[in-house]
């Protein structure tokens, strides 16, 4: 089979797997819109106590911020992912290694899939709720929005190179949950999730900068709410290009290194 046409099959396999959970789906929907009401307005109420105005953010466009967050987080999945991990540990993965097929792509493709479904029915009601609510400040052309979708794609991606790069540990340790907690806790603190990297202290914005975090959830929000337009939108897409192919290379590194300490440890 032509191998274009296999990633194509797995991410179709991936579409339907989390369609089939439509009650989840929709819980998962309306826990996102109930977290927007009560982001939204603590986001512009700290905006409130500084003025009116922090870091280019109006409380209006503070509100968007919250909600666009909200819609984003579930396709670019911030949370813990550690399908891979228990793979390894189960021994399962010397049979995905067996397959004709390359690993690293193939969970890609599906994780593409994944993010491809959840778009709509988990991203687009918590911007309902907050247009109805709070009201959204969203570019009136098309571009940021074919640019915003770019960059969340290109989201989904980093977010997955760096999942697959953690579970990758499972070749090493024996108990993952805490390298799977710090690297939540991480993603949470310095991807703009919480607050914007906009406004983040010197500090911790030059900490955040040298991270892909920020490639995950800052980016495809920045583009979707016009914040970033024109050259400055291109250069946030290739920095989230960079990382993602750094971090992917990275991640086919350490498998072909676990793959051998594998191979080592069964004889």
């Amino acid at each position: 089979m032509n191998p274009l046409r296999t990633y194509v099959v797995f991410a179709a396999l991936g579409f339907r797997r989390y369609s089939a959970y439509r009650l989840a789906t929709a819980a998962g929907a309306f826990t996102n819109s109930v977290f927007g009401l009560l982001r939204a307005p603590i986001t512009m109420a700290v905006i409130g106590a500084a003025g009116g105005e922090l870091a280019g953010y109006g409380a209006l466009e503070g509100a968007t911020y919250a909600w666009l967050t909200q819609a984003v987080l579930t396709p670019v999945n911030v949370w813990t992912w550690d399908e891979l991990a228990l793979r390894i540990r189960s021994g399962d993965i010397a049979v995905d290694l067996a397959r004709p097929v390359d690993l690293q792509m193939t969970y890609l493709a599906a994780d593409l899939g994944r993010a491809a479904f959840q778009v709509l029915p988990r991203g687009l009601p918590p911007l309902l709720v907050g247009a109805l609510v709070t009201g959204l400040a969203l570019p009136t052309t098309v571009l940021p929005y074919v640019l915003g979708l770019i960059a969340l794609a290109l989201g989904v991606c980093v977010s997955f190179a760096c999942r697959w790069l953690v579970n990758l540990a499972a070749f090493w340790l024996v108990e993952l949950r805490g390298v799977l907690t710090l690297h939540m806790v991480a993603v949470g603190a310095l991807s703009g999730l919480t607050v914007p990297v906009h406004w983040f202290p010197d500090w911790l914005a030059r900490i955040a900068s040298a991270s892909p975090f920020p490639s995950m959830v800052q980016a495809p929000v920045d583009l979707l709410a016009g914040r970033v337009q024109g050259v400055e939108a291109l250069g946030v897409i290739g920095v989230q290009v960079a990382w993602f192919l750094g971090v992917l290379l990275l991640g086919r590194v350490v498998l072909a290194r676990g793959v051998r300490r594998l191979v080592v440890q069964g004889g």
